[in-house]
């Protein structure tokens, strides 16, 4: 097994983390590009909105696909044919003649992006012992907020010079660059042991995660974090290029440099957890997350983006632990447990826009906010019965 902070693992995790930002710039350089889509193709918010819903959904079923297959064929061939093919979707994309083309492109490419996070955690199972997974696994995530920032800061500012559908030129031809470099830097996977692909194991082995309440605990917790944190992202970019800001694409992707706070918390998750248990740090993740949502109510725009920033602080907090708290449960088909806690967080995020539309409509952003809260009132309360849980099977022996 990789021990934390060899040579092996830096390695290891550095590849990752690459092919994590790849994967986030591809999914994110829409989302500052929204109000001038909705422009151009001449749309409803919320249909401009569901050309990142689409890439969502299809990200989160395509993970009930690669999951198994992973723990049948290996993780790294997987990972490494999806991020080409999912570079050359983002190239076509810039040609898109038509809002429905361009759907129908970002359902095939939230598809393809798929292959990577579904089995990327499961790969570091493999492969890494728990200090070094955990370590691995805050600064994997770390990857996954910078492709984030990357992808709308990009995609925002190449907008904002040459158009939209340059936007989409820059992003494949930069993660071509760095699919290269992860295609070289992952090495070869030596704990890997192959299990047939059975259709019918890989159903039971769903139903046995879903039988696990430790496992569905922290799927929900993802994936209703998710629900809200990605889609107050979008319907700011709406708050922001509206009247009194009037932000233009350019400034609306540089509002993601907030995403910085998401890297600062993945990056800490890992020696947070080690003072605190993994549903502590979840709860004070999701306390975190609310805090800032309700700094965005106050109308400036330094203190929204201070909102937003401690926002991040707090959802990735929450799913660096919630991620790993499943690497570590799951006790048998790993891939299949982490590709399924992905499909709750994909899911999550490609619903979240059609709960929180209504809100918008009548109440606009203090209705999101509202919204917001109510659903994290019930994350935060998964999070404390699995601590509840935690204490009460520490403290048997004792009792004993």
């Amino acid at each position: 097994m990789i021990e934390p902070r060899t040579r092996a693992w830096w390695r290891a995790t550095l590849a990752l983390c690459l092919g994590s930002f790849t994967v986030f710039i591809n999914l994110y350089v829409l989302q500052p590009l929204l109000p001038a889509i909705r422009e151009s193709f001449e749309v409803s918010t919320l249909a401009a909105g569901s050309a990142m819903s689409v890439s969502m959904l299809t990200l989160a079923l395509s993970l009930l696909f690669y999951g198994p297959l992973s723990d049948a064929i290996g993780r790294a061939a997987i990972m490494r044919v999806t991020l080409v093919l999912a570079s050359l979707c983002t190239l076509v994309m810039a040609f898109a003649p038509n809002f429905a083309s361009l759907l129908a492109l970002r359902a095939l490419q939230g598809f393809l992006l798929g292959g990577l996070p579904a089995v990327a955690i499961a790969w570091m199972g493999d492969e890494f012992n728990k200090p070094a997974l955990l370590l691995a696994v805050g600064l994997y995530i770390s990857g996954n907020t910078l492709g984030g920032i990357g992808g709308r800061v990009i995609g925002g500012t190449v907008a904002e010079h040459w158009g939209w559908h340059s936007s989409f030129v820059a992003i494949a031809c930069l993660s071509l660059a760095c699919t290269w470099v992860f295609w070289r830097a992952l090495p070869p996977a030596r704990q890997f042991r192959p299990s047939p692909l059975r259709v019918g194991q890989a159903a039971r082995d769903m139903q046995g995660h879903l039988r696990d309440p430790r496992l569905i605990a922290a799927y929900l917790i993802g994936g209703f974090n998710f629900f809200i944190f990605i889609n107050q992202y979008s319907y700011v970019t709406f708050r922001l290029s509206g009247a009194p800001f009037s932000l233009t694409s350019q400034w609306l992707g540089l509002i993601f440099l907030t995403y910085l706070g998401g890297t600062v918390g993945s990056a800490l998750s890992g020696r947070i957890a080690q003072r605190l248990s993994q549903p502590t740090c979840m709860m004070l993740g999701i306390g975190i997350l609310m805090s800032g949502s309700l700094l965005t109510l106050i109308p400036s725009l330094i203190t929204i983006i201070v909102g937003l920033t401690v926002n991040a602080v707090g959802f990735f907090l929450a799913h660096s632990m919630a991620s790993s708290w499943v690497g570590r449960h799951a006790l048998r088909a790993r891939g299949s447990a982490s590709s399924l806690y992905l499909v709750f967080y994909y899911l999550g995020a490609s619903l979240g826009g059609f709960y929180l539309e209504p809100f918008w409509a009548r109440w606009q952003w203090s209705g999101v906010i509202a919204a917001s809260l109510l659903v994290l009132l019930g994350t935060f309360n998964v999070a404390a019965w699995l601590w509840r849980r935690e204490r009460r099977i520490a403290d048997m022996p004792a009792a004993t």
